[in-house]
């Protein structure tokens, strides 16, 4: 910065201030450091700046899985937010793996970030880990609550993605049984899990679980191989099939292509599919998915609004809080 301000012909402070806000500088000195910025393609060091700063201008996100295009999805519409919001991002993925998350946590303690909104990976995180963080770093939760950790959370209501998608398909036709993996890594698994159960048995209905192998996020192929199977077993009770997640729905759905079950509403068809999440891509499946969604516009809104009130207040609530959004049901041709 230095050697830009004796290029530009300014003091270094007058630089430094123009990069904190320019319309702090008089309009042509603002011009004279544009033009040269333009010229020499002088960027600030943010993270080095950073350092020198007790409140910084970095937001960090964090989720479990960034290939995982939900996550994706929410991580694009949060960072958006905060750069409307006139924050720099930055955004790390734990891969799903508890040391990764950890490892993470200690690079955004180097940062020095103003505030971290975290999607943790839920049962496999190592909690006293995420509860020192928290403690140190104003951190909002977002996607999967952790009992008494973070200044607030703000996530999908498990229960309304459920009790949505077990009564539409109840009233419309065969009671569902509800396709998962045996030992789910999304944070929601079990608690979606848990709510089918619950929901089933308060209408006065059998649940039925069809639970098929497989680790890891390779949720379509599990859905595909566990559907396979499932089917030459006989493992299907009832016509009708709730997914865990939209990507264990999609793996189904190329099964059912593969044994000549069509899925549908109409006349013919052997079947009715539906899931949760509203996948990105939900909308251009075979037949399309009918599901139940995240507001992901709602849930970026709210997860930054609530880290910038932290940010303000120095970063801690007089009393922790969580906000549960209500998902959508989204009508499509699979059920």
């Amino acid at each position: 910065m230095e050697e830009f301000a004796a290029v530009v012909g300014v003091s270094r402070p007058t630089v430094s201030k123009y990069f904190n806000d320019p319309a702090s500088v008089r309009k042509s000195t603002r011009t004279k450091i544009e033009d040269a910025l333009e010229k020499h393609g002088f960027r600030p060091n943010i993270f080095a700046m950073n350092q020198n700063r007790r409140l910084t201008k970095n937001i960090g996100i964090v989720v479990p899985f960034l290939a995982d295009p939900v996550f994706a999805e929410i991580a694009r519409s949060v960072e958006r937010r905060c750069i409307e919001a006139g924050f720099h991002t930055t955004l790390f993925s734990s891969h799903g793996e508890r040391e990764l998350e950890i490892e993470v946590l200690d690079n955004l303690r180097a940062l020095r970030p103003a505030g971290v909104l975290l999607a943790p990976l839920g049962r496999k995180s190592d909690i006293d880990e995420l509860a020192r963080f928290c403690e140190e770093v104003p951190t909002v939760l977002l996607d999967r609550p952790i009992d008494g950790i973070g200044e607030a959370f703000v996530g999908s209501d498990n229960f309304s993605f459920v009790s949505q998608s077990v009564e539409y398909l109840t009233r419309t036709g065969e009671a569902p049984c509800f396709f998962e993996m045996k030992n789910p890594s999304p944070p929601n698994a079990f608690s979606r899990r848990r709510q089918y159960i619950e929901i089933m048995e308060g209408l006065g209905l059998e649940p039925m679980l069809v639970s098929v192998d497989g680790e890891g996020w390779a949720f379509e192929e599990i859905g595909y191989n566990g559907a396979l199977r499932a089917f030459a077993e006989r493992r299907f009770p009832t016509d009708t099939i709730l997914c865990s997640n939209d990507r264990l729905a999609i793996g189904l759905l190329a099964a059912c292509y593969e044994k000549g079950r069509r899925v549908g509403r109409g006349s013919g068809c052997a079947l009715r599919v539906a899931s949760h999440d509203d996948h990105p891509n939900a909308r251009f499946t075979c037949p399309s998915l009918t599901t139940v969604g995240h507001d992901y516009d709602v849930l970026a809104a709210r997860g930054v609004e609530r880290l910038l009130e932290l940010i303000e207040c120095g970063g801690r609530f007089e009393i922790r809080t969580e906000e549960l959004l209500s998902a959508r049901l989204v009508l499509r041709d699979s059920a």
